[in-house]
């Protein structure tokens, strides 16, 4: 059975490179899912990449709708193929920069072209808070966080926060 995994945090190398592409798929898949999994929902995420567990692949996970699993989706080697020129500021946080928020622009909408658990391609078009969670997780996997797309003046505010948060938080 698999086990939830600790979630890497601010400071962690695995967090600032790029994951790799999957390029075999097979039974090995379906255990680092199901740790995705647990792992999101113990920590009570809508979205997990797998360099937040320190595998620095290309797979994402999300689930806009954390009390129906069957709106869970998986994505491998995932990329945003559209987006709309409509974009919207929220506010977001991080399982991987926790205590931290603040606005981000994002697109409205996004068309996203991956591949499922069995190596199938798969396109999904996604709006609202889905079309949110893609671009978060999908920025993890290049190696991007959410605080990089804040404005300089918020940056400057949080600058404390994450040095304690990268002083906690390197590889040992």
């Amino acid at each position: 059975m698999a086990r939830s995994a600790g979630i890497r945090k601010y400071g962690d190398r695995v967090l600032r490179n790029k994951g790799e592409t999957v390029k075999e798929f097979g039974p090995e898949l379906k255990p680092l899912f199901k740790q995705m999994e647990e792992t999101m929902i113990d920590a009570k995420g809508v979205g997990l990449a797998a360099p937040q567990i320190g595998i620095p692949k290309q797979i994402a996970i999300m689930n806009p709708e954390p009390d129906d699993d069957t709106k869970l989706i998986r994505m491998v080697n995932p990329r945003i193929v559209a987006a709309s020129n409509e974009t919207e500021r929220l506010e977001e946080g991080c399982l991987s920069v926790p205590g931290v928020r603040g606005d981000v622009v994002r697109a409205s909408e996004v068309t996203v072209r991956y591949q499922d658990e069995n190596g199938k391609e798969r396109t999904l078009h996604a709006e609202g808070m889905l079309a949110r969670i893609i671009q978060h997780e999908l920025d993890h996997l290049n190696g991007v966080l959410f605080i990089d797309r804040l404005s300089f003046a918020k940056r400057s505010l949080i600058k404390a926060k994450l040095k304690d948060l990268a002083d906690g938080g390197k590889e040992k």
